[in-house]
Parts: structure tokens; sequence; C-alpha cells
């Protein structure tokens, strides 16, 4: 089951100036949303499931879609609450300097415990 997102109340608009800084801009959201979800450190030699997905957001930081690039091998279980969990912690920093729809591809990384770490911050493998 997905947790509920932690919200502080408005998002402020990306500064980012490339797709690459807003994807650093999405995933800081994304731990700052479930900060006791987010394995901290480095992850273990075996993780349970890697996923790849590519979400679209509109102008004002709302996600307008998510596509999954590559299943893990636990889809049933691990895709529905990633997808749950991208979708849960919108609005996003909206990406004020870039063009709408503004369109990132993420490797989410997950453990047995239902702890991630996104590609894009990931601290590494043990």
């Amino acid at each position: 089951m997905a947790p509920t997102p932690l919200h502080a109340g408005t998002v402020a608009p990306s500064a980012a100036e490339s797709e690459a800084d807003f994807k650093r801009d999405v995933a800081r959201h994304l731990y700052a949303t479930y900060p006791n979800r987010v394995w901290r450190g480095k992850l273990p030699p075996l993780l349970y499931a890697v996923m790849v997905t590519e979400t679209t957001f509109g102008p004002q930081g709302q996600v307008e879609a998510v596509q999954v690039l590559r299943e893990p091998a636990q889809a049933k279980e691990v895709m529905p609450w990633v997808l749950h969990l991208i979708r849960r912690a919108g609005p996003y920093p909206a990406p004020a300097r870039l063009e709408a729809p503004t369109k990132i591809t993420e490797v989410w990384l997950v453990d047995k415990t239902g702890l991630f770490q996104v590609d894009t911050l990931s601290e590494g493998q043990n």
C-alpha cells in the first residue's frame, strides 16, 4: 500500500533551465513528500525491483501522464505502488522555465521492505 504523502503547502516553481535540473527538482520533491519511504545510504546489492517511468508534467506542475517504460519483475506488486506514489505526490514544482508539457524519465530502485531511491538521487549500491 502506498503511503500518504506529506505536503508542506504550496510548492514553489522550479528554477530549472534544463530537463536534467527539473528532474532533480522532481526527485527532491518526491523525497520530501515520502521521507519515511526513502532508503537512506547505499542500497543493498540485490534490489527487489527496478522500474523505469516517464512522467509528463503540465505547466502548473500537475502530472498529466505516467508511462511505464520498463516493468519490474514484481509488476503486480510494485508497479501500481510506484504509479500511485508519483500521482499522489503532486503538485510538483512547476517547470516555469521549460516548455510544457515537460517529460522526465526516472529509474525507481525499490527494496523488499518498500523503501525506494530514484536513480537521480541514488547513493549507489553496496
